[in-house]
């Protein structure tokens, strides 16, 4: 298939989903489109996030040739990787994934213990199912033990101008790692510029930050409204953004909440990787840790934690 080549702007669609923006299937395939129609040609997804429905939707109206997916597995060994191939396959109605992670991996010994399921990702590359082979990552730690494993040729990390989210070191640390593993060829684009939206009251500058970095092929950008698209299109091209927009924009904060009904089980606490929850006299709480990245809303039993 050759290579993949990607736009500069990457749509972050987790923001779309129930757990967020909770837009209707429709709605949230009409973005897409109108991402498309503007020149964005590179999407990030995850099974996890539980939104093909949308993305298979805007296929509908879209090239599939001419469009990037890029998605997410937890899985650790080949069936688990092998099946989550097939589900997105079904899932998003294609018979080919262009790139395809292991999600949130750690350090080495993550990297050791999952590379069953890497070696199938490969082994489906070989066969010309996907394109590249990846991963996604919070830590530095994963980002610099990518460099000995042949297979990972795209590294999803988390980057900032802050270096908000980044769990096992500073942002110049991971700026280093990421520095080495683009220099060794792996494709790179970076998620959580924005900082899960801490950085919203200064996302001109993260945007322009990031954009700075020359080793990041590509930045996803978590869009929800066309505002938002807008916005990053016009900063991605150099252009002002227009007042209408902005303020628009300025509008719409997000935010966590956790409802008075939460009945303090701790799930939530064991899936923060950021150790942002805290349970205290019998219910969860919110830390200054917090990067919304809303993965705690989706594993509540209770559906109550909302991020808006």
């Amino acid at each position: 298939m050759g290579p993949v080549e990607v736009s500069r702007l990457c749509f972050g669609s987790l923001t779309m989903t129930p757990s967020q923006g909770n837009l209707s299937h429709k709605e949230g395939a009409n973005l897409i489109i109108n991402a498309f129609e503007r020149g964005v040609n590179f999407l990030d997804t995850a099974e996890y996030y539980e939104n093909y429905e949308y993305i298979r939707l805007a296929l509908e109206s879209i090239p599939r040739d001419e469009f990037i997916i890029a998605t997410k597995t937890y899985a650790y060994d080949v069936n688990g990787a092998k099946k989550a191939f097939e589900d997105a396959c079904k899932a998003l109605n294609t018979d080919y994934i262009d790139i395809f992670m292991l999600h949130e991996q750690e350090d080495i010994n993550t990297l050791n213990g999952h590379y069953e399921a890497l070696e199938e990702l490969f082994r489906l590359k070989e066969l010309g199912y996907i394109r590249a082979v990846g991963i996604s990552t919070h830590k530095v730690a994963a980002v610099r033990a990518s460099l000995k494993f042949k297979e990972i040729e795209i590294i999803h990390p988390m980057i900032n101008y802050k270096g908000l989210g980044i769990l096992d070191g500073t942002k110049d640390e991971m700026l280093d790692a990421i520095k080495a593993a683009h220099k060794q060829g792996i494709g790179i684009y970076g998620m959580k510029i924005l900082g899960g939206g801490h950085l919203i009251d200064t996302a001109e500058y993260a945007i322009n930050w990031a954009l700075d970095q020359e080793f990041l092929d590509s930045i996803a950008l978590g869009m929800q409204s066309e505002e938002e698209l807008i916005s990053n299109i016009c900063l991605f091209e150099g252009k002002e953004v227009p007042e209408s927009v902005k303020d628009k924009l300025k509008t719409k904060n997000r935010t966590i909440e956790i409802e008075d009904y939460c009945t303090g089980c701790g799930k939530c606490v064991k899936r923060c990787q950021a150790n942002a929850i805290d349970i205290i006299g019998g219910t969860a709480h919110i830390n200054e840790k917090c990067i919304l990245c809303s993965y705690c809303a989706a594993i509540c039993p209770e559906f109550c934690i909302k991020v808006y």
